[in-house]
């Protein structure tokens, strides 16, 4: 994925597109994800919203270089389906993104060439209805200190506007935030100007 001044691409909201081909429809479903967990929630809602359908279909890409991704043909031939969502992802250089493509069987067959090119179609169309935005970068920190450095660091923490998700004040502090990518040479240098503060990322 093309990283550039620390954004990434991904989609807003929720879209939807569709594609008919001798009588088989396609309906193709794109939702912005952050986490490998609410893959299966997604996937699990849309086999029961569509459970007469005869295929579920999907691509999804997690990561602002995509580090995690999946595609899956559920049945179709391999490589007829998953693997040509999964490019639209590619094409639309966008992440953070699941895409479903359910198929209602049209009692035609379409070939191989057929089906590459319907679940294709049906996912380019669903990303072209979504809205793509960029976003801040973000990696995970992990901040161990003495608690008489404990207002200073949050005082250093709020001036980058980092994002705290847990902390910890004992003998030894710890505090686990998410800061922006751009960020972080310039907030490690601040912190590490106290004595005995460790700044380790937890997304490598």
């Amino acid at each position: 994925m093309t990283v550039k001044d620390n954004v990434y691409r991904t989609i807003a909201t929720p879209a939807e597109g569709q594609y008919k081909d001798k009588g088989s429809r396609f309906l193709a479903f794109a939702f912005p994800v952050d986490k490998e967990e609410q893959i299966q929630t997604i996937l699990q809602r849309i086999r029961e919203q569509y459970r007469d359908a005869r295929h579920h279909c999907y691509a999804y890409a997690i990561g602002y270089r995509r580090e995690k991704y999946r595609y899956n043909d559920d049945g179709e031939p391999t490589g007829t389906a998953g693997k040509p969502i999964y490019g639209q992802i590619l094409s639309f250089d966008i992440t953070n993104v699941l895409i479903v493509v359910v198929r209602y069987f049209g009692g035609t067959l379409l070939g191989t060439g057929g089906l590459i090119q319907a679940y294709k179609t049906a996912a380019g169309e669903a990303l072209k209805n979504a809205l793509i935005v960029e976003k801040m970068i973000e990696i995970e920190i992990k901040i161990t200190f003495e608690y008489s450095h404990t207002n200073r660091i949050k005082y250093i923490l709020k001036l980058y506007q980092a994002n705290v998700i847990t902390q910890l004040y004992d003998e030894k502090c710890e505090i686990i935030c998410k800061i922006g990518l751009s960020q972080f040479d310039e907030l490690s240098y601040q912190l590490r100007q106290m004595e005995n503060v460790i700044i380790s990322r937890l997304d490598k």
